[in-house]
């Protein structure tokens, strides 16, 4: 199989991996304002679910717009103004990702630890100050991507020669080594902490999973149960999305990083990282509608209707 079928072969995937978690963040996103107009007191954990499922619907069409030209054209801008925008709003959503990613994972850390843990006292502040955390958040990440606003310009707009092509439409200026070095320092530690405290809240959730399961087991004796237990569920889901959020960061900062000191950005190349990097978009969702119980037993709920039909 040559590169040019490998590539079309990616490029449909990537279609319908963007289509199935566009679908599945949109129904997510309008559960959980359902779920508000209805209690009109949102819990926290869904208030920053529901904001994930926001950040995931934008993160997937704004790199829709960017990778199909049909798309791209018929936005009514200049071509370089439309590359900035996107190019920008991509970047601060990405951040926004990692950020809201491990704000859910150290919530529900602090969420399940006993009265006794010195997690606990942190239960009052993070339930009263999550707008707060939002909003700075929100300005961390609109801060750390500016340089894309600056350097970002249409790849047909110019005739240089050594612009590194950031997508089929797209390109990048070159930047002087200090701006360079400002934004990759800034970037990495921005991502360094906030997915090192994602593995930090992940691994103290499955440890604490584990041993109330274990003692559960040895007080109701249900070891011998053919169920699995919540708390395994619980673990099971936890670990699943917390790995799969750090592999694929990890394969997408290897991309990037070799790709820009070789200054050499492939169609090939970018159709895999655009891939790679949009994984945990569309993955997140699925995994957290399977583990929410009020979603099952709505698909429970039609399954009747849908055998009557």
């Amino acid at each position: 199989m040559d590169i040019l079928s490998t590539h079309c072969i990616i490029k449909n995937a990537f279609f319908v991996q963007t289509a199935i978690g566009f679908s599945a963040n949109i129904f997510f996103l309008f559960f959980h304002i359902f779920i508000f107009l209805q209690d009109h007191r949102p819990k926290p954990h869904d208030l920053i679910s529901c904001h994930l499922a926001f950040i995931h619907v934008m993160m997937l069409l704004t790199v829709v717009f960017n990778s199909s030209q049909d798309t791209f054209e018929s936005l009514p801008f200049l071509n370089d103004f439309k590359c900035k925008t996107l190019f920008f709003i991509n970047r601060v959503l990405r951040g926004l990702s990692i950020c809201t990613t491990c704000h859910l994972s150290v919530f529900q850390a602090i969420t399940i630890s006993p009265s006794t843990s010195w997690l606990a006292k942190f239960k009052h502040k993070f339930r009263n100050n999550i707008i707060v955390v939002y909003l700075f958040l929100w300005s961390v990440n609109l801060s750390f991507s500016g340089n894309m606003i600056f350097f970002t310009v249409a790849a047909f707009n110019v005739t240089q020669t050594n612009l590194l092509k950031a997508s089929k439409y797209c390109s990048v200026f070159p930047m002087t080594a200090v701006i360079r070095g400002v934004f990759l320092a800034l970037t990495l530690s921005r991502d360094v902490f906030f997915v090192g405290i994602m593995l930090i809240s992940s691994t103290y959730m499955v440890i604490f999973l584990s041993r109330h399961q274990r003692q559960s087991q040895n007080l109701h004796s249900t070891s011998l149960s053919p169920r699995v237990s919540p708390e395994k569920r619980a673990s099971q889901t936890i670990l699943l999305l917390v790995s799969f959020f750090v592999v694929t960061y990890l394969v997408d900062l290897i991309i990037s990083t070799s790709s820009y000191h070789r200054r050499m950005y492939s169609t090939f190349i970018l159709s895999v990282q655009i891939l790679v990097s949009h994984t945990h978009a569309t993955v997140t969702p699925l995994v957290q509608m399977c583990s929410d119980k009020r979603i099952m037993d709505i698909f429970q709920n039609m399954q009747p209707q849908c055998h009557q039909f």
